[in-house]
Formats: structure tokens, sequence, C-alpha cells
């Protein structure tokens, strides 16, 4: 196992910027903010907000853990039914088998969490202007952990191919930074494969970076795969072992924190790896080169591999591949060598759900400083403090009169009216014409059919 300590040498604090950090106890602490970092079975964990971070996950993964046990017992629901086919009755009993074995070992799995504490403090999350986001959850990447450890070679093999094709020949490229390493595996094979003094993988999920240490220790485990579209009755569910080529060895470390915090001293890196990253992160693409070129070494390397679907609500940051090369060539690099290439993505044997990806890669050098940008916050002075006027934006208008319709005619549903009666009163009261509001109505209740349906397992 290697040796935690010798991550000092890059840490820097992620709420003050203060290095090097002290480190007693296989922990890490930054002596000005007077705050310990949590060490999660030899990771350490190093949010601005290390307990309420910690907290919120725990939070996340015991309501995924609470969704395994509704979908259990809705399956248990499903099997009562004497009217299913023996071929549908053998399938979903032998799903709901795995669904509650799947559950015991992510139990098992994320015992370094702690899920059993509740110490969160959501306060320091507002204060130092931090937040999880809200559309990551425990599985959010979990079809990934199969591709990086059980079927993926030839996909791990095109994601390494597309790594060299933007590098010289025979590149040294010295201590390396992969920032959104996932589950592990293309940080495992840049540090396996390419000439490198040093890996560290970081990433903010903690069942990722506890199977991908898991995986770089040279462990098996033993998990289930849920194939959105299986290719036959028995992919419904397929146990799989999972393991890595070989045990990555003491120069392969691992990080848990947040990327926009990235908890690292300035000049710390010869190279920074992006896989799949700058298109998902709610950061702007030029503060966060900003932020890679301050990680950077002088002449350092910023190497990006992934596609480029940018996916924020101003269309204005939805970048091209041009926009993208000149945006990185502004933030002090030089100007990128791009390589892009068609290679599969998620092709799992189970599923008939894999595609093909055209990825976008390139690798530039750090030709010059240009400073440093403030720290990330993910919430405004209104939410934080308390104390300012929340904006009236047209979103906000918008949600409010919308808000108030529903609560109406939430209001009138008393066992008795039908849609036409309701929309009626909703014409009384001048909120729009009987001819706007039976389909109004119509859509809200069906929408609200459907959620009932999904949070009962139906």
């Amino acid at each position: 196992m290697p040796d935690t300590k010798q991550l000092q040498s890059y840490l820097a604090c992620p709420r003050c910027d203060k290095t090097p950090l002290s480190f007693d106890d296989g922990q890490f602490g930054c002596e000005a903010c007077k705050i310990d970092f949590p060490d999660i079975d030899g990771i350490p964990w190093m949010f601005a907000d290390p307990d309420a971070s910690l907290g919120e996950w725990r939070n996340r993964l015991q309501f995924a853990l609470q969704q395994l046990n509704n979908e259990i017992s809705g399956l248990e629901r499903e099997l009562k039914d004497k009217e299913l086919r023996p071929l549908t009755r053998r399938r979903v009993e032998r799903y709901k088998k795995s669904t509650e074995q799947h559950r015991r070992s992510l139990q098992k799995l994320l015992k370094p969490v702690d899920l059993q504490s509740t110490n969160a403090n959501y306060e320091s999350y507002l204060a130092l202007r931090t937040r999880l986001p809200s559309d990551q959850g425990l599985n959010t990447y979990y079809a990934n952990i199969h591709r990086d450890w059980c079927w993926g070679d030839e996909e791990n093999k095109a994601s390494l191919k597309q790594i060299r094709s933007v590098l010289h020949d025979h590149a040294e490229l010295g201590d390396v930074l992969v920032l959104g390493a996932g589950a592990g595996r293309l940080a495992y094979d840049i540090h396996r494969k390419l000439n490198c003094t040093r890996v560290v993988a970081m990433d903010f999920n903690p069942l990722l970076m506890l199977i991908a240490k898991a995986m770089a220790q040279g462990e098996q485990l033993t998990m289930y795969e849920f194939p959105i579209a299986p290719a036959s009755l028995e992919d419904d569910v397929v146990r799989r072992k999972l393991s890595a080529p070989e045990v990555a060895g003491d120069e392969f470390h691992l990080v848990l924190a947040d990327a926009l915090r990235a908890p690292f001293a300035a000049e710390s890196f010869d190279t920074v790896v992006t896989p799949w990253l700058i298109d998902i992160i709610t950061e702007d693409l030029p503060v966060l080169a900003t932020r890679i070129n301050r990680l950077l070494k002088d002449n350092g390397r910023w190497v990006n591999f992934g596609s480029l679907a940018f996916a924020d609500p101003a269309r204005s940051r939805c970048y091209s591949p041009e926009e993208t090369k000149a945006m990185v060539a502004e933030s002090g690099f030089s100007d990128p060598y791009v390589s892009q290439a068609t290679i599969p993505y998620m092709c799992s044997p189970a599923s008939r759900h894999g595609r093909q990806e055209k990825v976008f890669s390139f690798s530039a050098y750090k030709e010059r400083d240009v400073g440093q940008v403030a720290r990330h916050r993910a919430l405004p002075d209104w939410i934080v403090t308390g104390k300012e006027p929340v904006p009236l934006t047209q979103s906000f208008r918008t949600q409010a009169m919308t808000t108030q319709i529903y609560s109406f005619i939430m209001s009138l549903i008393d066992g008795k009216r039908s849609i036409e009666e309701m929309a009626k009163i909703l014409e009384k009261q001048q909120l729009m014409s009987k001819e706007e509001a039976v389909p109004a109505i119509r859509s809200f209740l069906t929408k609200m059919f459907d959620d009932s349906q999904r949070q009962t397992g139906l």
C-alpha cells in the first residue's frame, strides 16, 4: 500500500491554500484553519468542508441503499402476481436475489465511509460556498466500474491510445494528476504503461475511489451489473468479477476531493490529465483552464480526453472544438495539439445500449503563469448569508406562478371533482380559460401519477 505521507509535498488546504499541511496519525491537517481532513480507508478526504461533505455523502449513500430496499419490496409485490409467465417469474426472482446481494456488497464496500455517523453540518457548506452536485449520487457512474475493471479492455485500450496520440514518443510525464479519475482505470493505465514518476488520481465519489483502491492493491471484487438494455434473458443482471491486471505499486495514490476546490499546491505537477471532465464540470472553461495552469510546473503539460458535450444552460458556454482550442491557448498554454477519433463507449457485452463516441483529445504546454482566480463559490451571497434580498428573477417569477397554480390544483382534489370541473373553477378564479386549464391539469396530474408509480415501485 502506498505511503500516504508522500502526498504531503503536493497537497494544500482547499480552504485557504496553505501548504505544506501537517500530517499526524495518518491524517492531513491545516494548522491555519485548525481543521483535520479524515482518512477513508487510506484515502485522504480533502474537501474544503470535510465533515459536511462526508455527512452529505453518508446521506446520499444511505438513500441509495434505501432505494434498493424499496426496489426489493417492489419486486416482492410483482412476484405475488400469480399470472406471471414462468420465464418472467424466473427472471424477476433472479433479479430480486441479485439486488439483495448487491445491497449487501455495497454496505460492505462502503463500511469505511461509516454510514451510521450523522455529523453533517450543512451550514459549513454555505459558509465556504461549496456544494456537492445535486445530480451526482452513488450510482451516477456505476456502470463505468464494470467497463474499467471487467469487460472493457477494448475501450480502455482505445482511451489510453488517445492519450498517447497527443504525446510525443517516449514522453516523460513526471508527476501526474488525473482530475476526475472515476473508478481509476485510465489513471491506472497511465501509471503502468506511460513514463511517469508518480500518479495521483482524484475524484469526489467515495464508491468509485474505494473500488479503485481495491483494484490498485490487487484485490478481486464480485459485483453485479444491471444493463439498461439487456441483450438476453440472462443479461438482466450479471455477476461480474472485477480485478486489475496487476498491483499498481507504491507510486499510485488516490485522493477524495472536489475538482472545483482541488487541494493541491501551485506548480505541483508535471502533467494534469482531465478525462471526460471539462464539459461536465459547472465552472466555465476559461476559469477551469486557469486553475489547471496554476497546478502545473513551468512547461508542464495539460492533457485532455473526452467528448465536448457541454450542457451549460447558457448557450454561449457550450463551446465548439475551435473555441475550446482557442481558450486553452489564451489561458497561458501553447497552441494545443489535437487528436480526434471515434472509439467504443460503454459497450457492455450484456447490453444493447453501447455506442460510438467521437472524443476530442489535446495536449498543451504551460508557457506562462496567468495568475489565480478566486476560489470556487457554488452559492451566491443572498443564499449564504440570508441577509440580502432574494432577487426576483424571471425564472423565479415563472416558478412562483406555476407553484401557485399547482398548489391550487392540488387543493381541488377531493375525490369527487373531475378534471373538467376543476378546470371550470380555475376559469372562475381567472387563472386561465377552461380550454387552457383542461390540458394543463391533465399534464400536471399525469406527472403526479407517474411519480407516484415510481415511488411505490409499481
